[in-house]
């Protein structure tokens, strides 16, 4: 294990979230966040965060207010 300490954690910690960091860097993070229980709640609000942010992108409007606003955008390019 490298040394892995609060400073690196939480400057690493999103591409951790998103797991786009090696192997090893990742598991130095994790080892890191077993042990260290102010960067371990760092990491959970960010996976919190995470999370609901990919939620929220894959939900749809309703049929009705995309047609609205559709309809409306189609009113607004004819009278330019």
């Amino acid at each position: 294990m490298t040394d892995c300490g609060c400073d690196k954690a939480i400057a690493e910690l999103e591409e951790y979230l998103h797991n786009e960091l090696k192997s090893e860097e990742a598991r130095d993070i994790a080892e890191h966040l077993a042990t260290c229980t102010d960067c371990d709640g760092e990491h959970h609000v960010g996976l919190v965060l995470t999370q609901t942010v990919q939620r929220a992108c894959k939900e749809m409007a309703p049929a009705d207010l995309r047609d609205q606003v559709l309809a409306s955008l189609r009113r607004m390019q004819a009278h330019s």
